[in-house]
């Protein structure tokens, strides 16, 4: 069967910044889509790619036109869907015997939901979990014209009627599914990650795990009640891929596990067998601060990890209990001391708008970010995407959005009771003044200059702070807030 999977397209102003938008777009592989696609190629079907991020709404329409295929897959995001139904509307009008299904974090959070948006005619069914499995009988049903009707993992349209099928259990062994289909990408190095996220071109993004078993209320997870918790890919096979990755190329990976050191001997193999097998690649990985110590960062470090990210999100610890993130600020600290004491470079996170958030609350999490002094950060606003658990209990902590725009970059789509969207909004541009335009944190970073593309990408960021400097009037004194 002929299969098109899709990433609606979007223009970077929707998204991001203004200022990013004149300076650099920022692109992962979409890992998601290109499981899928490894595993219906596998299954015999033809299969291509066509990503909206690099083509125009009428380029990707007269594509998909031409290449005339029977089965159409659609990825869409929380702030993707309004783009995804439109898509689907438009690409049926033009292939009108084409099946037409979407999948991805909204899809599968909202379910039979999203049949009853005015707009949705077009959409033939939804995945509602992860789609490997699910994709596989799905087009073998097609194929044969089978009825749908108990297929795990579907939700579809049936006239004027919607059926729902059973919920799709998890795949329990992550070994049995194929590598992503990175060769539907293209030319790799067009798939740039954000800045101070990588060092080298080109970057691979790679997943060794699925789930998590804690329950952070922002936290979306297709295992909603945690009943599965964290589904392991093994040591050996986690190693066939970086071995395949350095033969195709890639010269960086960027893990994206939820939880890439909840087993910690699994991570201390991982990170021995890349040095012991002598393979060439640098990476970056994700951490919680309760789950690292010095051997496992310093073996991480030997294996050719250059930087981690502890999500610390606050300065203040109610707030973190708030959050569920079973953690305290002195393991914040410890993980970062420890991390920098071992020659990686520290990045963290943080977040603003959390429930029962004060504005003297904030201020104190930018005063928290400038003593852990990481060498970089992120502050962002609390976004409760649909699925997690401060979606569906958010009347009791404040008020969300409608406005899809408040969902990206720029967006501050959940307010708490306890502040304005302006409060929150002049935190974060706060924030990034105070910790990026320090003295001391200016002369590190001329100090860490090593080549050409470490001074491009430090140009970029100091010009980005120059134009937040310009910006007078978006830096609201507290007492005027």
């Amino acid at each position: 069967m002929k299969c098109a999977l899709v990433i609606p397209p979007w223009r970077p102003e929707e998204i991001f910044s203004p200022k990013t938008v004149q300076s650099q777009i920022n692109y992962w592989q979409p890992l998601g889509v290109l499981y899928v696609a490894s595993v219906l190629r596998q299954a015999g079907h033809e299969v291509r790619f066509f990503d909206g991020s690099f083509l125009t709404y009428s380029q990707l329409v007269e594509q998909i036109r031409t290449y005339n295929p029977e089965f159409i897959g659609i990825y869409s995001t929380t702030f993707g869907w309004p783009k995804a139904k439109k898509f689907a509307m438009d690409i049926k009008r033009e292939l009108k015997d084409a099946f037409i299904c979407v999948g991805g974090p909204y899809p599968i959070a909202m379910k039979e939901k999203c049949f009853h948006d005015p707009d949705s005619q077009a959409i033939d069914a939804i995945v509602t979990g992860e789609g490997e499995l699910t994709c596989v009988e799905l087009l073998e049903a097609l194929e044969s014209g089978k009825e749908l009707k108990g297929i795990k993992g579907v939700i579809y349209r049936q006239k004027d009627k919607i059926i729902i099928n059973l919920d799709r259990e998890l795949i329990q062994n992550l070994d049995l599914i194929p590598f992503p289909a990175r060769d539907l990408l293209g030319d790799p190095n067009k798939y740039i990650p954000p800045p101070a996220t990588y060092r080298k071109k080109p970057v691979a993004t790679m997943i060794t795990s699925r789930g998590c078993n804690k329950r952070c209320i922002f936290c979306f997870q297709i295992d909603k009640e945690r009943k599965y918790g964290v589904r392991y890919r093994s040591v050996d096979n986690v190693l066939a891929e970086i071995e395949h990755l350095v033969k195709e190329g890639y010269k960086e990976i960027k893990f994206l596990d939820d939880t890439f050191t909840s087993d910690y001997q699994r991570a201390m193999e991982i990170a021995q067998e890349i040095k012991r097998r002598k393979l060439k690649i640098s990476w970056f990985v994700s951490a919680r601060a309760d789950q690292v110590d010095r051997p496992l960062l310093q073996a991480f470090k030997e294996a050719g990890c250059w930087a981690i990210l502890f999500g610390a999100e606050s300065g203040v610890q109610k707030n973190l209990n708030t959050l569920r993130k079973g953690l305290t600020l002195e393991q914040i600290e410890r993980a970062v001391k420890l991390a920098k004491e071992v020659g990686l470079r520290v990045s963290l996170s943080f977040m603003f708008g959390i429930p029962g958030e004060t504005f003297e609350d904030g201020l104190k999490t930018i005063e928290f970010a400038i003593k852990l002094d990481p060498d970089f950060v992120n502050f962002h606003a609390l976004t409760p995407f649909p699925g997690t658990y401060l979606w569906d209990n958010y009347e009791k902590y404040g008020n969300i959005s409608n406005d899809y725009s408040d969902y990206t970059y720029q967006g501050a789509a959940f307010v708490p009771f306890t502040l304005t969207r302006e409060q929150i909004q002049t935190l974060r541009q706060l924030a990034f003044k105070k910790f990026y335009s320090r003295p001391s944190y200016i002369l590190k970073k001329i100090c860490d200059i090593r080549n050409l593309h470490d001074l491009v990408h430090y140009w970029k960021g100091a010009k980005s702070l120059f134009w937040l400097w310009l910006k007078k009037d978006i830096f609201i004194k507290p007492k005027e807030v």
